[in-house]
């Protein structure tokens, strides 16, 4: 099974421009995500519209694909990027891992196991969530929460708390029930990707503002597994001082 990661990266991010190339402990941002995929996939690509980081993965040794500028989604980048792989090396992709391209930090052995997963062939889409711990994650909309089935199918994504729970006070929901937080690593078949990108908006991706409903919603069936790894994301630049506050460099 051929499995590609692909690592969606874009300097015009809204909340913090050019945020691929600032410097974490003398490298890159865009690098240091690099690195950790190549720890346990053997193909890792960068998908960009800008020239600027096109440069700094070459410079590192990294490879790189240039896409379109008129992409909505880091997904609609992936399936254009898995496209003109293809094409240049003439060889066929059978699993492609969306990788955030702001998590420095990222564990490797979380990879391997996205991949790993594609064994069952029932499979299509797969990610990972993590139990949340902290009544602040809870009710943090920037926080994508989810609940799922005793299959381990992703039944619904909020940015609200899900479920609510009724009956207990809200401060003592984190304790009295199991929340989880989407960790947004993505593993998908690569057909499976091609007709996600060809599917339209639809009314809950839009409330929410997450696309993992669109897919939902037309159907698609999304395997959780659950991790222990915390997933450390560098959304904004004040997201800087929580790497420096826990000596990750």
């Amino acid at each position: 099974m051929n499995t590609i990661g692909i690592i969606p990266a874009r300097y015009d991010s809204t909340r913090f421009p050019g945020k691929p190339l600032i410097k974490i402990g003398g490298k890159t941002m865009i690098r240091r995500v690099y690195e950790r995929c190549t720890l346990s996939l053997n193909n890792v690509i960068v998908a960009t519209d800008d020239n600027r980081i096109r440069k700094e993965v070459e410079n590192f040794g990294g490879y790189v694909i240039m896409t379109s500028h008129d992409h909505k989604s880091g997904t609609d980048r992936c399936a254009e990027a898995v496209t003109l792989y293809q094409k240049s090396f003439n060889e066929l992709v059978d699993v492609v891992i969306n990788i955030q391209g702001d998590e420095p930090f990222l564990d490797p052995a979380i990879l391997s196991h996205l991949s790993k997963s594609f064994i069952n062939p029932e499979i299509r889409i797969s990610t990972f969530v993590k139990k949340i711990s902290s009544e602040d994650d809870i009710f943090d909309p920037n926080l994508s929460k989810v609940v799922f089935d005793k299959n381990g199918m992703a039944l619904y994504f909020s940015r609200s708390p899900i479920p609510y729970v009724s009956n207990i006070e809200k401060t003592k929901w984190a304790v009295e029930y199991p929340f989880y937080k989407h960790i947004g690593i993505y593993a998908f078949r690569k057909e499976v990707l091609m007709e996600l990108t060809q599917l339209p908006f639809s009314s809950l991706e839009l409330a929410e503002s997450l696309e993992q409903n669109r897919w939902l919603e037309n159907g698609y069936r999304i395997h959780v597994e659950e991790t222990q790894h915390e997933s450390i994301s560098i959304d904004i630049p004040e997201d800087l001082e929580k790497i420096n506050n826990i000596n990750l460099i």
